[in-house]
């Protein structure tokens, strides 16, 4: 296994906005929160509620994850953004 900034860079990412069910919104970060792959999850102003930042090993597996976090009870819908190059990270 690869460390660091290395491991990270072989990594394909997505930023995943997601528009829970208000009733369901505590179950909803839960279930979020034991998939591995979230790496990041923010509570955002806006149109969606929940941010997740996702990290996958390839695009497949980036895919079977969205997939998972789709059909999440409580997940009324989501958009997600590959991120397909890294401009700035500081």
């Amino acid at each position: 296994m690869q460390l660091g900034g290395a491991f990270s860079a072989n990594q394909v990412e997505a930023h995943v906005s997601i528009k829970v069910v208000q009733k369901l919104t505590a179950r909803t970060n839960s279930a979020l929160e034991s998939i591995s792959h979230v790496a990041q999850l923010y509570s955002v102003s806006g149109e969606y509620d929940l941010i997740a930042i996702v990290q996958a090993q390839s695009l497949e597996e980036l895919s079977a994850v969205l997939d998972d976090i789709g059909n999440l009870e409580g997940v009324e819908r989501t958009n997600s953004a590959v991120v397909l190059e890294t401009r700035l990270r500081r």
